[in-house]
């Protein structure tokens, strides 16, 4: 079979590999669309948990091609069955550690991920223990693939409940921030702004959620943000951009008793510089959400609701041989909102 594999940071090739056989409680699942995100570019230089070598791919949709002995039903203990579409939960824990034993599998001590530490969905085939297999029936690819995304989302908004009646603010209208905006309103907050310096994403996620949205101007990140801000500023400042300019001024946006949320993958080595003194005289909150272990179900349960939609987000579509040309649209083109590997192409 096809697969990107990099042998080193910054180091890969589309090649043939063998295709991998299901062993006792795997699962193998033909890939329909991987979908690329901020953090396969982290992986390609070998940050974020990357393990060489490696296949990324964290973002998957497929069909079920092969079962291994005794497989019998997925992550909810729905039947598994050759021919069923799929989404895959990455993320595993070791369920014993300090933070396992804690019901915190998501801080596991051993945390793995298909895609980061094991082969991903970047190749037309993958293994997937049956327990990180989820039933999609009837879920359409464009919706299916944001399966992963919507997951990490529903276990940051487990950590912000309650959100009724709380205003908020996402920077960044990549994938992740409209698909934040539109979680935060299920979740019922009464006012979410999104902003972001694309003027077209914005439009794109005004027409997916009653939102508001605000145009940033790069070139005066302090401006905008003052005139962003208002007489009080936002209950919930959260960040998906991971950009330290931007992360510098999240507390100017939080008004008094506020939360601040790095939701973003920032760079390994990015620093920035925070008053501690405004922190504590304001009563600030500043909380990381890094990723899930258990929340598909919600995802899949929001998707199902109709509360979730994602027409238009898809823009790039590109054939695993092409892998290539969708990294390099992925840094450089401004029109790529959501770029998908499809690797049956």
């Amino acid at each position: 079979m096809r697969a990107v594999v990099y042998d080193a940071p910054g180091s890969f090739t589309v090649r043939d590999v063998p295709l991998p056989e299901p062993g006792a409680g795997e699962v193998r699942v033909r890939m329909t669309a991987a979908g690329m995100c901020g953090t396969d570019l982290h992986l390609h230089e070998g940050q974020f948990l990357a393990s060489f070598p490696l296949t990324p791919g964290h973002e998957t949709v497929g069909v079920i091609d092969a079962l291994g002995d005794g497989v019998v039903a997925d992550g909810t203990g729905s039947p598994l069955q050759v021919g069923q579409q799929v989404v895959i939960n990455p993320n595993s824990s070791c369920r014993r550690c300090a933070y396992c034993r804690e019901s915190r599998p998501w801080l596991c001590e051993l945390f793995a991920g298909i895609g980061s530490s094991t082969p991903g969905g970047f190749a037309e085939c993958v293994i997937v223990p049956q327990e990180q297999v989820f039933d999609a029936s009837g879920i359409p690819l464009e919706l299916a693939v944001f399966a992963e995304p919507s997951a990490c989302i529903a276990h940051l908004m487990d950590r912000l409940d309650p959100l009724t009646g709380c205003s908020v603010v996402v920077l960044g209208a990549g994938p992740t921030g409209v698909l934040l905006t539109q979680f935060l309103r299920m979740r019922g907050a009464a006012a979410v702004v999104l902003a972001d310096p694309n003027a077209y994403k914005l439009d794109r996620a005004r027409s997916l959620a009653d939102i508001s949205t605000h145009v940033v101007d790069r070139g005066d990140v302090r401006g905008t943000v003052q005139r962003l801000r208002g007489e009080q500023g936002f209950d919930v400042v959260i960040d998906a951009t991971g950009r330290v300019d931007v992360i510098a001024e999240l507390p100017e946006l939080a008004r008094n008793g506020g939360r601040i949320v790095y939701y973003g993958v920032a760079d390994e080595s990015s620093r920035v510089s925070i008053s501690p003194f405004e922190i504590f005289r304001r009563e600030l909150t500043i909380m990381g959400s890094f990723t899930e272990v258990d929340s598909f179900p919600d995802a899949l349960d929001a998707f199902r609701s109709g509360a979730i939609r994602t027409e238009g987000i898809i823009t790039h579509r590109y054939p695993i041989d092409a892998y290539a040309e969708a990294l390099q649209a992925m840094r450089t083109d401004s029109s790529a909102h959501k770029i998908v590997i499809t690797p049956q192409d």
